[in-house]
């Protein structure tokens, strides 16, 4: 639909052939969407979910969704020359297979009155460079023929929303700059022109970072350009530049083509074929970081509207396009104390989240504990699990305590490294920049206690306990220490191989357990886990889990100030809720959710009803029934400090406040009969 999303809105195509294309994409939308098609090894299908009857084009991926361009607003200015309102920018949270969930508005500040996008992220995802209007103090200006042209500009990420909008310097009121796309190392930016000295149309352009300043425009020549139009660049990790043209041999209309850059010979332009390309316009090509799916537009028949999103998976690679190159990095493990290598150590590799903790919650624990003694209030805490429970390592070392681990590039990671009688080391990795990969030597410190675990169940009812209280007396020192049980029953400790333990389990409801463990059995070290049966003082303890009326406070999920969207990538207490409720399956929850004091108390209360609801899509996306979901939005009414209106309070006062609750109406789990 480039005809009418590109070439119209930059005045290159009559009024008779935008109206040819009008008809035509009506009677497309008229079709039936496509299910899930597998061409050439290749899986696709239509995202219903983002659709519309109007332009849905150009995603990007960014943090754990991706923005698109669209303009399903009914309501709002119209461009009377495409007769669609304004293009704004979406955000869409990926769900656990992938699949694009409910859209919402991206950001306030970056959506204006004229257009927006395509757009382009670092790695970051700090900084986005997005297409607009050519517009300066809110007035649109014209070239010497009276056409608005667009132009590339630049914004960093503040506390509330995107700010300190600049144009970029290379951009001209006499030719349009439009569909930028950033290097993965941040140093070129892609981008379609139809500056005069060009090849066609539209060409490709590339500038390259001079410190704090960008370069001249340098045209990617004749082998790339053509008489046509090349536009929507996107530039990918391996150095392929991926684009669509309608000058080189196609199938029709817009067709999208690779091309590897990353050497100083090119190589040939290569149409991608089916399924990404049709006889109508293809573009707006996306892969994701593992290089095996992502997403590209299409205003082929059968979709919903004029230009639609499309997903893909390809587990075997694309044809003519190169895989991403692993980084090899030599790990050394020595023992810390005596200063040799130690074999058999395992490795572990896991990407890092933006919230520095391992990106894969599944790897972590849940315990909830009560605010304060006593409390029906209760938080949760992610507590890593066991190196065992980790799954099997990626590598073992030598008997030189060498080991080679691959790194897929453009990603940070965790490496999670452990030995028998040693205390375990995570170690940070970015992998941005290959070069900058080196040798690693790590030390190792022996660990001056044994580990020991165990589980809590029901006597006589094979039902786990959960949140059990352990306290743990040193019997030589006396001395106390209190640790809790996860939501599975399930606890670990490091115990002191010169003391005997008296350790007392302790949960309302049931009666307290006394368990004696000895020095010589922890000396010995191989202590089965311990087993622990706990009597129920009530049958209502066994099918309470979690009593009907306890709070759980979601301390670590966020909104951002006058959004209603989860904050991206600091979902961690949603997906332990999810946890919890995929173990008790007849919990039943009380979405409640919370604005701080700024702004009208009416817009507070919806904001905060759309915000309980967010939170109920990203449970419901996962699997849970949605029937076990109520939601309700109380605004500022029920804050959690003094910042009312008037007082003043940092943005971390105010954010204590823009907070979401669950509180269990319903749980009466099934009996297991059990030892």
């Amino acid at each position: 639909m480039l005809r009418i999303s590109i070439l119209f809105l930059l005045f290159l195509a009559p009024l008779a052939g935008i109206a040819q294309r009008k008809a035509k994409k009506v009677k497309a939308a008229a079709a039936p969407a496509l299910e899930a098609q597998t061409t050439n090894g290749i899986e696709y299908y239509n995202v219903k979910t983002l659709n519309t009857s109007s332009l849905d084009f150009s995603p990007v991926y960014y943090q754990n969704g991706i923005v698109y361009v669209s303009s399903r607003r009914k309501s709002g200015p119209v461009d009377r020359k495409i007769g669609e309102t304004f293009f704004e920018l979406f955000y869409s949270e990926l769900g656990p297979e992938g699949k694009p969930g409910k859209p919402v508005t991206f950001s306030v500040e970056l959506n204006s009155r004229l257009h927006e996008g395509p757009v382009s992220f670092n790695r970051e995802g700090d900084r986005i460079f997005f297409t607009r209007n050519n517009v300066q103090d809110g007035i649109t200006r014209a070239d010497a023929q009276g056409r608005v042209g667009l132009k590339i500009f630049e914004a960093v990420k503040g506390i509330y929303d995107w700010e300190s909008i600049t144009e970029l310097p290379f951009n001209s009121d006499d030719y349009s700059c439009m569909h930028p796309s950033l290097s993965p190392d941040g140093q070129r930016i892609f981008f379609a022109s139809d500056k005069a000295g060009g090849y066609g149309g539209f060409d490709l352009y590339v500038v390259e970072r001079r410190g704090a300043m960008w370069s001249e425009m340098i045209n990617l020549g004749p082998e790339i350009n053509t008489a046509g139009n090349e536009v929507f660049p996107f530039i990918h990790e391996t150095g392929s530049l991926f684009f669509a043209s309608d000058g080189h041999k196609g199938m029709g209309g817009l067709d999208i083509f690779s091309v590897d850059l990353s050497s100083r010979t090119w190589g040939a332009v290569n149409n991608l074929g089916e399924p990404f390309n049709s006889v109508s316009d293809d573009f707006g090509l996306v892969f994701h970081p593992d290089s095996k799916g992502g997403f590209f537009t299409s205003s082929r028949a059968g979709g919903l509207g004029k230009d639609d999103l499309y997903g893909f998976r390809s587990p075997n690679g694309i044809r003519g396009v190169a895989q991403p190159v692993d980084i090899p990095l030599m790990v050394t493990v020595y023992d810390g104390e005596k200063n040799r290598r130690l074999p058999r150590a395992e490795l572990r590799l896991f990407q890092r989240g933006s919230d520095g903790l391992m990106a894969n919650t599944a790897l972590y624990n849940v315990e909830m504990t009560p605010v304060q003694g006593g409390s029906a209030e209760m938080v949760l805490r992610l507590v890593r699990k066991r190196d065992d429970e980790l799954g099997l390592p990626l590598a073992h070392t030598n008997r030189d305590g060498e080991a080679q681990i691959l790194l897929p590039p453009g990603k940070d990671y965790i490496l999670a490294v452990h030995a028998p009688g040693f205390a375990s080391k995570e170690i940070l990795l970015l992998a941005k920049n290959p070069g900058a990969i080196q040798p690693l030597d790590i030390l190792l410190e022996p660990e001056s206690c044994v580990q020991l675990s165990g589980n809590v169940q029901s006597l006589n009812y094979a039902t786990v306990v959960p949140n059990v209280l352990l306290r743990l007396v040193h019997e030589k020192s006396g001395r106390e220490e209190y640790i809790r049980a996860t939501i599975e029953g399930k606890f670990d400790y490091c115990f002191d191989p010169g003391s005997d333990y008296t350790i007392y389990f302790e949960k309302e409801g049931y009666a307290v357990e006394r368990y004696r463990l000895t020095a010589q059995q922890i000396q010995a070290g191989n202590v089965a886990p311990l087993d622990i049966k706990l009597l129920a003082g009530s049958e209502s303890s066994v099918r309470e889990p979690l009593k009907e009326g306890t709070v759980i406070l979601l301390q670590n999920m966020y909104y951002d100030f006058g959004r209603s969207a989860v904050r991206t990538g600091e979902s961690r207490d949603l997906d332990a809720l999810l946890r919890v409720m995929q173990l008790f399956p007849s919990m039943h929850i009380e979405l409640a959710s919370h604005t701080d004091s700024r702004g009208a108390a009416d817009y507070n209360l919806q904001l905060s009803l759309k915000r309980a609801e967010a939170a109920k899509e990203f449970l419901v996306q996962r699997g849970v029934d949605a029937a076990r979901i109520r939601t309700a939005g109380y605004g500022e009414s029920r804050l959690r400090n003094g910042c009312k209106d008037g007082v003043p309070c940092s943005e971390a006062e105010h954010q204590q406040n823009r907070r979401t609750e669950v509180r269990v109406i319903r749980m009466d789990e099934q009996r297991r009969e059990g030892n």
